[in-house]
């Protein structure tokens, strides 16, 4: 835990074992910093979110953060000097050998929150939607346009009311075609598994006709349990192809008329979590908050799902030491030894990583930025680890972490948790972007600052943490996020920043 949360403190060190300590604003030189145990004069002028020595560190010796090692000095370093890219450098390499030490913790402790409800949309699968939304799924990008038309068309015509449709979104995407193999079968897997997302009460998909990404096997994919609620249209086979997807839509936006929000217990959330434009601050306030949030899911019997694989490189025994059984421990260690040797055979190192954006916020390393993007996750039992465009399993997911295989990048991670089965989305940021997902991807800022500069991007100010403390803010988020899963509008939603990303990973005909 952070050792201090006064307001007043000018900096703040995680944990006794650390080597470092994290301005909370910009420090001069000569600046005295007191902490539990520790007088330090700062030697150079510190940016906030930045991090300077509290205890002196050898050549080659570890810089310690979270209580672990986030890299190797580079030169001596003094107490007080700044630590940064200029003396600091990361330690990993390529792929390690892991060994299963047992089963992990059953659970992230007793629930507080299992009465919290939200008013939320039954599906005919079991699952639960925080949207009732008509959803246009290309099958390949020479028809995006014409989903994109089809959707303001539907929406111009729409009557606003307190039940029924809530809007209809089409996601364009350059893919469908010109694709082989295991690449073209990532494509329509994550159109499939969207389509199944419970946030989308009907769907549309929207082929072209000659396409590599065939309707009838991408059809094939979905259950007919779902089926009811979903049209398909064929643009080659139609003389007037929007006057046809006009008719379809129709037809699922008055099936849909009926549908209405009731009370869902809080195990009916599956919550997505992600980071995006990350500062030092991420890992002290956004990150563990959102950690808090999936707890307070998962111990309630819901379901929480944590990507960006290569963010966990130098943090993998956090997560390792939490699956619940051999064959979890096996496939999560394959997983992440699996994307490191996707670097290699590439040629690049697995440490390429932190971005410019990062670095500027004051993380140096990939091992700094995972130790603190782990704490998303919480401290729930990981008990299901799935590919690329798999859907979570209600059985295996219930009540704990699934971590699900894909890269980082925010266009990419979002749509493949939104695929995954996310019905909202906890997305860190200590930097700012307004993207969104297909369901509501709420940004948490992990600094005052940025909350007051984007009030127009973002949902909720974690800064608040290092003030009024942890639990007070995870009680507000909560309450926050309870709010936008029964319908009040994210920002990303408010502002129409909804989109998709899909994994490129072959060749392109």
């Amino acid at each position: 835990m952070i050792e201090t949360l006064a307001p007043s403190v000018d900096a703040v060190r995680i944990a006794q074992e650390d080597d470092v300590a994290v301005a909370l604003h910009p420090l001069d030189a000569g600046r005295e910093i007191r902490l539990p145990g520790l007088h330090v004069t700062v030697r150079d002028p510190i940016p906030a979110g930045h991090k300077f020595a509290v205890a002196p560190i050898a050549a080659g010796a570890a810089v310690h953060r979270y209580r672990a090692p986030i890299g190797l000095a580079t030169r001596d370093i003094a107490v007080g000097e700044h630590v940064h890219s200029h003396n600091l450098s990361t330690a990993l390499a390529g792929e390690k050998a892991y060994a299963f030490a047992g089963p992990g913790p059953a659970a992230a402790g007793a629930s507080t929150n299992a009465e919290r409800t939200f008013r939320g949309y039954r599906r005919a699968d079991g699952s639960v939607g925080t949207r009732n939304e008509l959803w246009i799924l290309p099958t390949v990008g020479c028809v995006g346009r014409l989903g994109e038309r089809l959707a303001a068309q539907a929406n111009a015509g729409m009557v606003a009311g307190p039940e029924g449709a809530e809007g209809v979104h089409a996601f364009n995407h350059p893919f469908g075609c010109s694709q082989l193999g295991a690449d073209l079968d990532g494509t329509a897997a994550i159109l499939a598994s969207l389509a199944l997302n419970p946030n989308a009460g009907g769907v549309l998909l929207l082929g072209l006709g000659c396409e590599s990404n065939q309707l009838d096997a991408l059809l094939e994919r979905i259950p007919e349990v779902r089926r009811s609620r979903l049209r398909v249209l064929r643009a080659q086979s139609e003389t007037d192809e929007f006057s046809a997807g006009q008719a379809l839509i129709a037809e699922l936006l008055a099936e849909m008329a009926g549908d209405s929000r009731e009370d869902v217990p809080l195990s009916a959330l599956r919550l997505g979590v992600k980071c995006g434009g990350s500062d030092a601050m991420s890992g002290l306030t956004a990150n563990p908050l959102i950690g808090l949030m999936a707890d307070a899911v998962t111990q309630a019997g819901g379901a929480a799902i944590l990507t960006e694989i290569p963010e966990v490189f130098g943090a993998e025994n956090l997560l390792l030491e939490r699956a619940n059984s051999q064959e979890v421990f096996d496939s999560l260690s394959a997983l992440v030894n699996g994307f490191k040797r996707y670097f290699l055979d590439h040629g690049e190192p697995v440490s390429e990583n932190p971005s410019p954006g990062n670095i500027a916020g004051g993380i140096t390393t990939l091992e700094e930025k995972s130790l603190g993007a782990v704490q998303k996750g919480g401290l729930a039992p990981v008990r299901d680890v799935i590919g690329y465009g798999e859907r979570i399993s209600p059985l295996r997911a219930q009540g704990g972490l699934t971590v699900l295989e894909g890269p980082g990048n925010d266009a990419v991670s979002t749509t493949a948790l939104a695929a995954a089965g996310a019905t909202i989305t906890l997305f860190s940021t200590g930097r700012g972007t307004p993207l969104g997902s297909p369901v509501p991807t709420m940004k948490i800022a992990s600094n005052h600052d940025l909350a007051a500069r984007k009030p127009g991007w973002i949902d909720f100010d974690a800064g608040i943490a290092l003030e009024q403390g942890m639990e007070t803010a995870a009680e507000a988020l909560l309450d926050r996020i309870l709010a936008v899963a029964s319908g009040e509008p994210a920002r990303n939603e408010s502002n129409d920043e909804r989109a998709i990303g899909i994994w490129k990973r072959g060749v392109t005909l």
